[in-house]
């Protein structure tokens, strides 16, 4: 790929990351953090399998970021009481699952890692699925009660 390719590619991927948060709703965000947490998890599995020891560090590190920075910055210990206790603890596990996976190059510890955000990720969108409003359904008459069409005359 071009230099300006791949340029406009991540200007455009900036652009989209954008366009989905400013209109997301709360459940939404959470699950793109998972998102992004997921994507650099198995961005560092790529790296070991590579052997690119630059890339795998920077994977983990992002993968650890986006647990300690939006995860965990967005429990509500006083509203979320044992839930986001609960949470807050696992986030410590699997951030230090990553650092070892990162020391050890240990690819099970990394599925492990992905496994979990996984699941965390299933349960916010089963949240987010809950929490929307239902559409209400239209009738349709059956076509017996309907009007009869005409086109004129033919």
């Amino acid at each position: 790929m071009t230099p300006p390719t791949e340029r406009a590619l991540n200007v455009y991927s900036a652009l989209e990351v954008e366009t989905g948060v400013a209109s997301a709703s709360p459940q939404r965000l959470v699950i793109m953090l998972y998102d992004g947490a997921l994507k650099a998890t198995f961005a560092a599995k790529a790296a070991i399998l590579r052997g690119d020891t630059a890339s795998k560090g920077a994977a983990v590190s992002k993968a650890i970021s986006i647990i300690d920075e939006g995860l965990r910055a967005s429990l509500d210990p006083e509203a979320g009481g044992e839930i986001a206790a609960n949470l807050a603890s696992l986030y410590d596990y699997i951030a230090s699952r990553l650092l070892h996976a990162n020391l050890k190059n240990d690819q099970g510890s990394l599925d492990e890692c992905a496994r979990l955000l996984s699941e965390l990720r299933g349960a916010w969108e089963e949240l987010e699925q809950r929490s929307r409003p239902v559409e209400p359904v239209v009738p349709i008459a059956p076509p017996e009660a309907r009007a009869p069409v005409s086109f004129g005359k033919v």
